[in-house]
């Protein structure tokens, strides 16, 4: 899937790469997916930044015993006379009281024990809304990592590797 989101009845088939959990049965970008194509997206962590005066630190968020989770998506496909394409959004929630500390909003975050009722489709809507919470803060950690997170050119296990930093620097390791 491509990340961002193009709803099957877009013309421009311009991407939506987040939704807001609070309103994903109100937006008609969104509704039909929540009904009925509703993903999990695989992960181990996500990045936010810290700005401190023109400098940017990125943080790596992960699970306190660092295992894998999914976030909460859609998906839909897109098709225009010879284009088409399969993508996809995270969903997202208010931040819990950690990632609040960097940013307003946080992906809506999945435990294993989740992703079958995520899936079903028969799942009531109701409990599908219980499930898009932020998942508690003390189960989480947060960590500085390299600049080096800024370029799409960069890959590898070095980009969650925890650094020091020094307030109004963002360090790198490449």
């Amino acid at each position: 899937m491509v990340w961002g989101l193009i709803p099957s009845w877009s013309s421009d088939g311009k991407g939506l790469i987040n939704a807001r959990a609070e309103t994903l049965e109100e937006k008609p970008s969104f509704s039909e997916s929540f009904r009925l194509r509703r993903c999990l997206i695989p992960a181990d962590g996500f990045y936010e930044w810290k700005r401190s005066g023109r400098s940017k630190q990125p943080f790596y968020f992960q699970m306190e015993d660092e295992s894998p989770f999914a976030f909460a998506g859609i998906w839909d496909k897109w098709q225009n006379r010879d284009q088409s394409s399969i993508s996809c959004a995270i969903i997202t929630t208010p931040p819990n009281e950690l990632v609040e500390e960097l940013h307003d909003r946080m992906p809506a975050i999945l435990l294993p024990e989740f992703f079958e009722a995520w899936l079903d489709l028969n799942t009531d809507r109701a409990e599908l809304q219980q499930l898009l919470t932020p998942v508690p803060a003390s189960k989480m950690k947060m960590y500085p990592v390299s600049g080096a997170v800024n370029s799409p050119d960069n890959e590898g296990v070095k980009l969650v590797e925890h650094v020091e930093f020094e307030s109004g620097t963002t360090p790198s390791l490449f």
